[in-house]
């Protein structure tokens, strides 16, 4: 499924949803990241600029990049989770190309604090490094 694709599909999920539902939602997409093993929470996968605690890691298997990611609150994990479900499993190049609407179509950053909206900023900008890091090597 195409990063584009895939933000479609987020969008229909929480279209005509309630905001109580949509951050029900979110914190269930939290629930289905992957583990993150301890030895990865280090103060180099740690993203600054979030209010919460936030871990990225990426690697490139088979040209594709791989994120895995952990918060230590709720709402910022289902967020992470969001991100690494559509961004995760592309080239770099995709990556670093994709137009991310999803956050904005679903109202998400209008309706968390100006320091979380700035966190999600954090991460997509950290991503995409990650992204352009791997393709380079």
């Amino acid at each position: 499924m195409s990063i584009e694709e895939k933000q479609k599909q987020i969008i229909e999920e929480f279209e005509g949803l309630e905001w109580i539902d949509r951050y029900e939602m979110i914190i269930e997409y939290g629930k289905d990241l992957k583990p993150f093993p301890a030895e990865l929470r280090t103060q180099q996968n740690l993203i600054e600029g979030c209010q919460s605690e936030v871990w990225f890691t990426a690697e490139l298997q088979d040209g594709k990049v791989i994120y895995r990611a952990d918060s230590d609150a709720l709402l910022v994990k289902g967020i992470v989770a969001l991100l690494v479900d559509v961004l995760s499993g592309h080239t770099p190049k995709e990556i670093v190309d994709a137009d991310l609407h999803f956050i904005d179509d679903i109202q998400l950053r209008e309706h968390l604090s100006p320091t979380r909206s700035n966190g999600i900023a954090a991460m997509l900008h950290q991503m995409r490094l990650f992204a352009l890091a791997l393709s380079a090597n």
